[in-house]
Formats: C-alpha cells, structure tokens, sequence
C-alpha cells in the first residue's frame, strides 16, 4: 500500500496495507459460490485500523494540529488504539487510549506493550455520556497541552483510508469480479470508504454491513434517522452503536443485518474447529450473518463474495477461544440456536 504521503520521517513506519486475500473453501462448499477473506490482521499490528490511524497522525501533523513530542489520544475498543499507539511512537510522540470496560484483556495487553497510556472508562456511548471514552478522551485532549484528539467516530481521515487503500486492494485482488462485500460496522469508516470505492467501479455491488442485535446502524440506513427508544445493543467487541458516527456515511451501503452476541460466539468456535483460524469478534458476527441470512442472500456459483476480517482471534482468547467446545457445536453447521 502506498502510505498517504511519503514523507520522510514515515518511513519508520513497518508497511501497512497490502493484505492478503484467500479464497475459503470450508466456506464456498458450504454455501455453493466463492467466499473470499480479506486478511487485515497482517498489518503490523494485527488489524485493519492501522490504516485509519496512519492516516489519521498523518493529517494531524501536516496541518500542524499536534507540535513534536505531543500526545495523541483516542477512544477505542483496542485495534485503533494500538495502531495510533504504534505509529505515534515510532514518530516520536505519546498515545493516551480511553477503552471501555468491556476491551478484551489482550487487547489492554497489547496496548502497554506498545507503551500506550490506558484510561479505562464505563461505556462508549458517544460525547453525549460524561463516563463514555469519546467524551473522556475529548475532554483530556482539549485539556492537555499539546495533545491532539483523533477521533475515529468523527475524522473524515478513517473513510478516506479504505477509499484509498483497502477498495482499490480488494477490487485488483479481486480481478475486478466481486460480487459482494461484508463487513462488520463500528465507527462505519471501512464500510463506507471501502463501499464507497467499490460502487463506484461497480454499481451492482452488493455492500452489506453486520451489527449486533439492538444497534440502530440498522434503522438508520432504512429511515435516515435514529430511533426514538434507544436500548443497550449485545456487546461484540468493535462493531455496534447507540449513536451514528460521523464516519459512517449510508450512501453505499445496501442493507444492515444484525446478529446476537452469543450466536457470533459460536460461529467464532466453529470455524475455529472445522479450519483451524481463530477469527475475531466482529469476523465472528460476519460469518453468523452468513449462515443466518444466506437464504435472503441467495449467492449464485460464479459470485465471489468477500468478508472482511478486520482482525486475529488471538485478540479474543478469554472471550471466545477459552472455554471447551461440545460436539454439537463443533459439527452442527447449525450455529443459530
């Protein structure tokens, strides 16, 4: 992947981008057509949202957001934190990451192994929540002396990424011939970049987004507004809001599915037992949406359908990989319960 500018002092930074994709044949022989992966958890560290905070950092720095030696803060389930986090260390600057209480373990792990300082707040229920990390990173930015705020729910810089560089990857990796494209939808930024590149290359492209149950991504995209009653939604780490982002943007996007938590759960342990791969969370939600809504999906044999990884299982042990896997769930194709 061509870095947004090449400068010289982001040369320091490991390559990000440039993901493999694999074809899938537990799954295409499952669901009779072509299932497609694209891989994100080889960028260096482990995830899709290296891109965003790449470009993110970036942008801050040549508008001279953020003074040498300065603090970038974010608000984050993990995978964005740690990507800000490497890449603002690499150049010289701090990282401050506002999670919430529900960030798997391995990812807090991760994130003082890359040196980041870590907050850990209640929720994540955007700037209108005192006690959310949006608003506790906001208000710590806006604070601190010279410290820039990234805000991936509201920074142009997160669709531009996947506009720039995961749309093009997919579609020359692709030969130009997918059908579909799935993805898990949190701050909304790789569905709309991504989606947004792929429709214009291809206007019958389906751009289908997953939420877990009780997110109102869903009824957004239908009514261009949010609901009047707004409940807490199952918790799948890194997909889900109560409120729309300011990168996510419903133009390209054709449907919304929602899934449960505890069928995303299983899905996660029967892929694991039946190839091998231990997916991530929201990976886990894509593929119960597979199983779940493949009759209103109705592939043919020549689509090629793509599912977004966005990161590694390995990010997840204590909340899905921990427990023993019983027969039935092991063998039964039948995930739903």
């Amino acid at each position: 992947m061509l870095l947004p500018n090449e400068n010289n002092y982001i040369s320091t930074i490991p390559a990000i981008g440039d993901t493999p994709i694999r074809r899938c044949d537990f799954l295409s022989n499952i669901y009779k057509t072509n299932i497609l992966i694209k891989e994100e958890f080889h960028n260096p560290g482990m995830s899709s949202k290296d891109r965003p905070a790449l470009f993110m950092i970036q942008d801050a720095i040549q508008r001279q957001r953020i003074q040498s030696g300065g603090t970038f803060v974010e608000a984050s389930s993990g995978n964005t934190g740690l990507g800000v986090t490497m890449i603002a260390r690499r150049l010289g600057y701090k990282a401050k990451i506002f999670v919430s209480k529900s960030c798997s373990q391995e990812k807090i792990n991760k994130l003082e192994e890359a040196g980041a300082s870590i907050e850990i707040c209640d929720n994540s229920n955007g700037l209108q929540d005192f006690q959310s990390t949006q608003f506790r990173a906001q208000s710590f930015a806006a604070k601190e002396e010279n410290a820039f705020f990234t805000n991936q729910y509201y920074n142009t810089q997160n669709i531009r990424a996947h506009y720039k560089t995961t749309g093009p990857e997919i579609w020359e990796q692709t030969s130009n011939k997918i059908t579909h494209f799935l993805c898990g939808v949190g701050t909304g930024g790789t569905i709309s970049g991504v989606g947004r590149f792929l429709k214009e290359q291809r206007e019958d492209i389906h751009i289908w987004g997953i939420e877990p149950k009780g997110s109102i991504l869903q009824h957004y995209l239908a009514h261009r507004t949010a609901p009047e009653n707004i409940q807490p939604f199952e918790a799948i780490e890194g997909i889900g809001r109560n409120f729309v982002p300011g990168s996510f943007d419903p133009q390209p996007i054709d449907h919304i599915f929602q899934v449960g938590k505890e069928p995303s759960k299983r899905a996660a342990l029967w892929y694991y037992q039946n190839t091998d791969i231990q997916c991530g969370f929201s990976s886990a939600a894509v593929l119960a949406s597979l199983h779940k809504y493949s009759h209103i999906m109705q592939f043919n044999p020549e689509d090629q359908v793509l599912l977004f990884f966005p990161d590694h299982g390995s990010r997840y042990i204590s909340k899905l990989y921990s427990k023993p896997v019983d027969e039935e769930v092991i063998n039964a194709i039948n995930i739903d319960g």
